[in-house]
Formats: structure tokens, C-alpha cells, sequence
């Protein structure tokens, strides 16, 4: 699909000014507040899962480590893996490339990644996930999903054979008319907020 560069351009302006926008509205929140979200997206995230998959089991889930306030679904990774669902996490392993995901544990000893995150260390288990978590800076009503910007999570649904079931993690206050999608933007199947499912697209 060809692609006008100046609109592409005055695009990727508006993404850069609404991406400082909203994270300065989510740090700006207290730290209860940010606990609240993560408890609400966790239980509806849980009963997600439990509906439309069984509750995951036998599964591969690829999930986060949160950073910049986003919400935190840790408590819950460590109930999924004793629930018996495999949990991995993604990392950047080369630059411009899709993302790796490499099994988590609660007992894992994570070593620093890219943007010095936390990611598990280069020994654990390379894995392929079935269902793909994937935080929000913001959304909109069509799945489409605005990220940090360096393009790693399209990059890698794009390559992912078969495609995972793919659910975005947000807070209700990060809705957009529209992200104005462009070629590269995929649609994601699941919005979830601290206010539950907000977007649920149909697939097969």
C-alpha cells in the first residue's frame, strides 16, 4: 500500500505529542491509583482467559514486565504459572528485528534488557506464545494500538506464524478517536481496560 510521506510524516508528529500527553497523564497518577488498575485489568484479564480459553492451561502467554506506570500483571503471571500456563516475556535480542520471548518463572533471575528492563536471561527457553499481551500507550475503538514507537510488537505479529491471539492492556483514559493507522499498524483482537473488554474484534 503506497504511502504519502508528508501524511506519514505529520503522523508520526501527532504520535509523538499524544504518546508524551498520555504518559504524563498515567504518572501523573499515585501510585494507589496505578495499583487499582492492575488489580481490575487483572481480574478481567483472568476472566478472559478462563472464558474464552479454559483458563489457559497448557497455553503459552506472553506477557510484560511494566515500566512507566503501565499496569502491573505480575501478581497474576505468578498465579497463571502455578495454574500451569507457560509464561514467557519479550526482549529485543537485535535491533530493528522481532522480539524474542524467553520463559518466566517466578522464580526466574532476570538480567537488564533493552531500555533496561528486566527480561530473563539468555539460557531460559525460547518460546513461541498463543496469546500475546501487549501494553498500551493509548487505543482505539478499531484495536489499533499506539506503543513506544519503535515499531517491535507490529514487527513481530507480522512475523509470528501462527498469529497470536493478541490482547491490549491499557487504562480506560488512553481511548483515541483514532491512532490514524498506517500499512505497518495490526489491529489487535482485545482491548482491555480497568473497565473490561472495550474493543473484541471477531476472529476466527
Amino acid at each position: 500500500m503506497a504511502v504519502d510521506p508528508e501524511q506519514a510524516r505529520d503522523v508520526a508528529r501527532w504520535r509523538t505529542s499524544e504518546r508524551a500527553r498520555l504518559r504524563a497523564e498515567r504518572q501523573a497518577l499515585s501510585v494507589s491509583d496505578r495499583a487499582a488498575v492492575g488489580a481490575a485489568v487483572s481480574r478481567h484479564l483472568r476472566e478472559l482467559l478462563l472464558t474464552r480459553f479454559d483458563g489457559a492451561q497448557g497455553k503459552v502467554i506472553s506477557a510484560y514486565w511494566p515500566i512507566k506506570g503501565e499496569p502491573d500483571l505480575r501478581p497474576l503471571m505468578a498465579d497463571l504459572h502455578a495454574a500451569r500456563v507457560t509464561i514467557a516475556l519479550p526482549l529485543v535480542e537485535h535491533k530493528a528485528a522481532p522480539l524474542v520471548f524467553r520463559r518466566w518463572t517466578p522464580d526466574t533471575i532476570m538480567v537488564r534488557g533493552d531500555w533496561n528492563i528486566p527480561v530473563p536471561p539468555p539460557e531460559a527457553d525460547a518460546l513461541t506464545p498463543d496469546i500475546t499481551l501487549a501494553p498500551l500507550v493509548g487505543w482505539d475503538s478499531a484495536g489499533f494500538r499506539l506503543g513506544y514507537g519503535g515499531g517491535y510488537f507490529d514487527r513481530t505479529l507480522a512475523a509470528l506464524r501462527p498469529r497470536p491471539f493478541t490482547i491490549g492492556i491499557g487504562f480506560h483514559s488512553a481511548c483515541l478517536t483514532t491512532i490514524f493507522p498506517q500499512p505497518h499498524d495490526i489491529p489487535l483482537d482485545v482491548i482491555l481496560t480497568q473497565e473490561g473488554a472495550q474493543v473484541l474484534r471477531q476472529t476466527p
